[in-house]
């Protein structure tokens, strides 16, 4: 990929269409590419390079994104009302661009502050945790964390906070069933994070997610720091809640007991996400968090891509990087899923981009989804896993959600992930707990515009200021930072209270 400071980006040289830089004008010369701009286009959208006629592929980054719907002159603006999306042929490749990781040596790799739990595992932040089996006690449990206030917890300065995380299902549904298992899991993950020093679930009494069947079937066991309450047992909504309170109370100065240590960044496990994606989207944050991620995996980290409605059209460039062709099967049998879950619905898997992407540049589904992959880096694909299935292994990994981010984030929480990396164009107000979102912008001008929301300023490649290895190198050492327990912008915010959001998958009855 070339990068100047002319008006257009040229992003391979087989490409038909460019980008545009900034705002392009009726008329307006480019002839270092041999055409004059015939519309008015807004930057980060794109024009045509040449002439392409009806029906011939549009490439962009050297790949299809759609055929033109109409004959498309140089210097036309190409997008939604002239590019068709359309099927193509593409070869999964099984394993065909397999490259060897070279990792850093052990004695060698990136240290962090992180809280070392007793079972081996490493929290970026130490919470207690709060959960609901159901939707009935989440007044309960959000009433528990909420009595928990800075002036309350300032006896426990290791602890970063009490946290609830309230759900909207639990009942109502059918069980056993795949929503069911999914819920259950989600929950599990959760109660087994690393960031939780400790944990209280509480429950109704009559919902069909038991407690009691919950902690059986996820294998979790009560404790000093696994505490369990039922409602219509304990006494009702006031009761619950007062013994909610002194269960955490109990709870605080173990939790406070943890300290931070310097433990290797092969603990670190990001989640990596995107959302309000812009035509820069792929040019700068993206590519910028795939360097990084390159990075972390050569310190023996983990990077978590997900959201596969998003890699839709680009699956082969990740089935190609995939350790054996079970593995890269496994992600096209997700694909395969998602086509049939779809299937007759209004949903972006079927093509249709949000319409913040739409006004960002991206005009269709295949072209955000190649701008999406990237965050993934270029290391081996070494496993596929479902929606908040525990992670337990290093490197590389995807996993099966919608592309919803609080939904996506959410199962790559439960999944173990103890970072998230969210890069935006247009600018997602986001954020987690108990694992911290650090934000990452696409292009200055809207860095400029919402700087407490966002944390790195990608937009520095656009403006020729660093390439996207540096930035990658700078994401990195922002990753060991925050996980040493710096504050994210929407930390700072208070941002992750609201988005705890399970996957929901059946019917509500």
């Amino acid at each position: 990929m070339t990068m100047s400071l002319s008006p257009l980006i040229r992003l391979h040289a087989d490409d038909n269409v460019l980008v545009a830089r900034a705002p392009l004008a009726l008329g307006q010369e480019l002839p270092e590419f041999g055409v004059r701009v015939r519309a008015q286009v807004p930057a980060g959208h794109k024009i045509a390079a040449c002439r392409i006629a009806q029906g011939e592929q549009v490439r962009k980054y050297n790949a299809v994104i759609g055929a033109a719907s109409r004959d498309i002159e140089a210097g036309d603006y190409v997008h939604t009302h002239n590019l068709a999306m359309v099927e193509f042929d593409r070869d999964p490749g099984f394993s065909q661009d397999v490259k060897p990781v070279d990792y850093v040596p052990e004695g060698e790799r990136a240290r962090f502050m992180g809280f070392v739990r007793e079972d081996g595992r490493v929290g970026t932040r130490n919470f207690i945790g709060i959960l609901s089996s159901v939707n009935c006690s989440a007044t309960v449990i959000k009433n528990i964390a909420a009595h928990f206030t800075a002036e309350r917890l300032a006896a426990f300065p290791n602890v970063d906070g009490v946290a609830a995380f309230a759900q909207t299902s639990g009942c109502g549904m059918s069980s056993p069933s795949e929503h069911f298992d999914v819920l259950r899991r989600t929950l599990a993950g959760y109660a087994r994070h690393p960031n939780l020093a400790g944990v209280l679930i509480v429950g109704l009494g009559c919902e069909r997610n038991q407690v009691s069947g919950l902690m059986e079937s996820q294998g979790l066991e009560s404790g000093r720091l696994m505490r369990t309450m039922v409602m219509q047992e304990v006494g009702g909504t006031r009761v619950t809640i007062e013994a909610g309170i002194k269960a955490v109370e109990e709870m605080l100065p173990i939790a406070n007991s943890y300290q931070r240590q310097s433990v290797p960044a092969s603990h670190i496990k990001v989640g990596l996400e995107c959302g309000g994606s812009d035509g820069f989207s792929g040019i700068t944050a993206n590519p910028a968090l795939g360097a990084a991620m390159d990075i972390l995996v050569r310190h023996g980290g983990t990077a978590i891509l997900s959201e596969t409605p998003e890699i839709h059209g680009v699956e082969y460039m990740l089935t190609r990087r995939a350790v054996t062709p079970a593995v890269g099967q496994k992600l096209l049998d997700r694909l395969a899923w998602w086509e049939n879950y779809t299937r007759g619905h209004n949903g972006q898997f079927n093509g249709v981009v949000g319409p913040g992407n739409q006004a960002g540049g991206l005009a269709n589904i295949f072209e955000k989804s190649l701008g999406s992959a990237m965050k993934g880096g270029t290391t081996p694909l070494q496993a596929v896993y479902e929606y908040a299935e525990p992670i337990d292994t290093a490197g590389f990994v995807f996993m099966d959600s919608p592309g919803y981010d609080p939904v996506a984030s959410t199962g790559q929480i439960a999944s173990g992930a103890n970072l998230i990396c969210f890069t935006t164009g247009r600018g997602s107000m986001f954020g987690s707990k108990p694992a911290p979102t650090i934000k990452l912008a696409s292009n200055t001008p809207m860095f400029r515009k919402l700087e407490e929301d966002m944390d790195v300023n990608c937009g520095a490649i656009l403006d020729g200021d660093v390439d996207v290895q540096q930035m990658g190198q700078r994401i990195f050492e922002a990753i060991l930072r925050h996980a040493s327990g710096e504050q994210t912008k929407s930390e700072a915010l208070g941002l992750g209270d609201h988005e705890f959001v399970p996957w929901h998958l059946g019917i509500v009855s």
